[in-house]
């Protein structure tokens, strides 16, 4: 697992994850999950300096492998 948040002052303004398992189950929830966990957790740390800060467009890039192959 991979999570990389790109900063501009305190402020996350992106952040990525990239997962890797070898297992036959997908891991897609687990990675919108973690995302949202480093944005709230941005957002607490945040909240007392800038009250307008919104978390948004959290969103499954890319896929592949499983059944559903590559989308």
């Amino acid at each position: 697992m991979d999570v990389d948040l790109a900063l501009d002052d305190f402020f996350a303004r992106r952040a990525d994850m990239q997962l890797q398992v070898t297992g036959k189950t997908g891991v897609e929830m687990e990675a919108l999950t973690a995302v949202s966990v480093a944005a709230l957790t941005v957002y607490d740390m945040a909240k007392a300096a800038e009250k307008t800060m919104r978390i948004q467009n959290i969103r499954l890039v890319e896929k592949h492998g499983g059944r559903s192959g590559m989308w």
